[in-house]
């Protein structure tokens, strides 16, 4: 120490942490210096103290990208309100001076029965850490019901893409005790849904409602919960109805669940409800504000979908080249039993639709030994939809996977116990999610859980059978790579096709797809349900569903046509194909029946319109391979024609193809 008490750049005192010598050289003013000490520091997720003090010290010598970087990486790194509080204002402040990337851009308005301004700032910091830019509105307090009811408030100006219902158990329309707790229950689950029907009829919004946290303050006590007409025990049976009313148009944020994650006494202290109406604590603002911020990515399609495993102390303890099926830890034991719990679990993700993938350094011989030979193996080899065992880098290998089941690396998480692959993978393929898993399997299943990227927005009998539909892929990708020619290629497959108007039953996979699809989507347009629902009956609109099989498997719904009938053309809205069937002439055979349907409508000509976003550069010459000319391009917005009376309808001689209207007319 100098004679002033301050120590000289660089020279630390005993017992000093990189994160406090840092602090030291921020004090000096030796800002770059003091980076360089809180790097030493930072692990792997940092934490959020230490996410933003990095952040002030970039944004304090102008590295607006870094200091963005580091304001978003708070949200990884704990609850603290404090933190994330400064890391929105830092973000806010640079994000206007470097080009940051953003995969959505997404209007959400706020219809709140309590204070929401910290929420919609935490929401926002949220959603920029998973990329989604978040343009808000909030309803004033407590106006919710009224600007949900006029067709011309603000709320409807304002054109939200979702509007979500930020509601405590306060507003809940139930008395303290009933007699007839039935009725109780029905009138406020009508109300709610009511609500959800204004929304749908008087906007394009998806909606997003936060679910009823149960008060820990209970007058009955425990008597509470043998009494069905009590209030505690009708509020959770609205919070079951509103899930069971949801379906497929509505979003629900298990709110009752996260209160319980932290404890009901820090999710509502009254004194902020008493200073400010703020009915959620601000310590537990973030916490609600990442599970909002996932259930809106899972709705705009920005979940990931395949998780990428490792084996060796990832799915068993051990390592089965050295130690053999018998001396893996596996079933036996308290590890063995957290590796199998962990196993289930996984199971579990893949019967919601999340893909498996194996990648591992190892001999192909011995890894798939306990997948085919070990009685407490849970996952088996049909379970995974892609096992790669050899010893090329990881990061190659996981590069591999994703071109072979077709999907880009941002649908990739990986699940490694060995913190240098782990860093490897973050450092080459930073597009790849890496989960930090922790040293202690117990600890597995809870630190796969917490990751929300996997969350999705409806379950359809698509995504049961996606582990079928991604080995396909595989298994087609080695036939294409031995084809003589791609003609060949395309007749060995055996295509089939059928094509039909939207069905009821197929609503929810359609708006599945036109919610994640990004690489063949020509204007990435994103209707929800109640859209969908209109355009069904609206004679004015012609829609396509095409279902593909092949020699390998059955890939279910996979393409998207929406059409409006205009005068003597047809105007395309809507045009995508699932990633799963890129590269198989489906796009031919969708458009040659769209062409059928134009004619027996009496149009000429058929428009299509290419928006250009950062995902679908794949798509941009879609209509020039189809036969179509340009008319026009506008701030790179293309306007393309078809000549119906010159070209007529083409053909696709790969895909065998049934329409239903031929077939309804044969019918009749």
């Amino acid at each position: 120490m100098t004679p002033n008490g301050i120590t000289p750049a660089g020279q630390a005192t005993a017992g000093d942490t990189p994160e406090v010598r840092g602090d030291t050289l921020v004090r000096q003013g030796l800002i770059k210096e003091a980076i360089q000490s809180y790097l030493d520091a930072v692990t792997v997720p940092a934490a959020s103290s230490l996410c933003l003090k990095l952040a002030r010290s970039y944004d304090r010598i102008g590295n607006h990208s870094e200091a963005c970087r580091w304001a978003l990486s708070i949200v990884d790194g704990g609850d603290d309100y404090t933190a994330w509080q400064a890391g929105w204002t830092l973000f806010q402040r640079n994000v206007q001076h470097t080009a940051w990337p953003t995969a959505r851009r997404t209007k959400v308005a706020i219809a709140g029965s309590y204070t929401t301004t910290q929420l919609g700032a935490m929401l926002r910091l949220a959603g920029a850490r998973i990329g989604i830019q978040i343009d808000l509105y909030e309803s004033p307090y407590g106006q919710y019901q009224q600007e949900i009811i006029n067709p011309a408030s603000p709320l409807y100006a304002f054109a939200p893409d979702i509007v979500l219902l930020a509601v405590h158990e306060g507003d809940v329309h139930l008395p303290e005790f009933s007699s007839d707790p039935t009725r109780e229950v029905h009138t406020e689950i009508t109300r709610w849904t009511t609500l959800w029907t204004l929304v749908s009829n008087q906007s394009r919004a998806r909606i997003v409602q936060h679910n009823f946290v149960l008060p820990c303050d209970i007058p009955l006590g425990h008597l509470a919960t043998r009494l069905p007409g009590s209030r505690y025990m009708m509020t959770q049976a609205v919070n079951t109805g509103l899930g069971q009313a949801a379906g497929t148009a509505v979003s629900i944020v298990d709110c009752e669940r996260l209160s319980a994650l932290i404890g009901k006494q820090r999710w509502c202290d009254p004194r902020y409800w008493n200073m400010s109406k703020q009915a959620v604590a601000l310590d537990a603002l973030p916490l609600l504000a990442r599970h909002t911020a996932a259930v809106i990515a899972a709705d705009v399609g920005l979940s990931r979908k395949c998780l990428v495993l490792d084996l060796d102390n990832t799915l068993w303890g051990g390592v089965i080249a050295e130690d053999g099926l018998a001396g893996i830890k596996l079933g036996h034991g308290a590890e063995g039993e957290a590796f199998v719990a962990f196993q289930e679990y996984l199971l579990k993700l893949k019967r919601k639709g999340v893909i498996l993938a194996v990648c591992s350094k190892n001999n192909h011989a011995d890894a798939i030994q306990p997948f085919e030979r070990h009685p407490e193996m849970r996952l088996k080899l049909h379970d995974i939809a892609l096992f790669v065992a050899n010893w090329t880098s990881k990061p190659e290998n996981i590069r591999s996977i994703a071109d072979t089941l077709q999907i880009g690396l941002d649908s990739l998480v990986f699940v490694d116990d060995n913190p240098v692959e782990r860093e490897i993978v973050r450092k080459f393929l930073p597009q790849v999610d890496v989960l930090p898993m922790p040293e202690d399997p117990a600890y597995y299943v809870r630190t796969l859980s917490q990751y929300l990227l996997l969350e999705t927005a409806s379950m359809t009998a698509e995504d049961s059978e996606r582990t079928a539909q991604y080995q396909a892929r595989a298994h087609i990708k080695a036939l294409e790579a031995s084809a003589s020619s791609i003609e060949d290629f395309y007749r060995s497959l055996q295509m089939q096709a059928i094509v039909t108007p939207f069905e009821e039953t197929q609503l929810p996979r359609i708006a599945q797809l036109i919610g994640k699809t990004n690489q063949f989507n020509l204007t990435t347009r994103r209707h929800g349900m109640s859209q969908l629902e209109a355009f069904v009956k609206d004679t004015t609109y012609v829609h396509l569903a095409l279902r593909l099989r092949d020699r390998y498997a059955d890939h279910g719904l996979v393409s998207v046509m929406i059409a409006r009938h205009d005068g003597s053309t047809l105007d395309i809205d809507t045009w995508l194909m699932s990633c799963r069937v890129i590269g198989r002439t489906v796009e031919a055979t969708m458009l040659e029946h769209l062409c059928r349907r134009a004619r027996q409508l009496g149009c000429t000509s058929i428009r299509g319109t290419y928006i250009p976003t950062p995902k679908n550069a794949m798509a941009a010459e879609a209509y020039a391979k189809q036969g179509f000319s340009r008319l026009d391009s506008t701030e790179g917005v293309e306007t393309w024609t078809y000549d119906l009376l010159a070209n007529g309808p083409p053909t696709n001689p790969f895909v065998k193809s049934v329409d239903f209207w031929e077939q309804a007319d044969g019918q009749s």
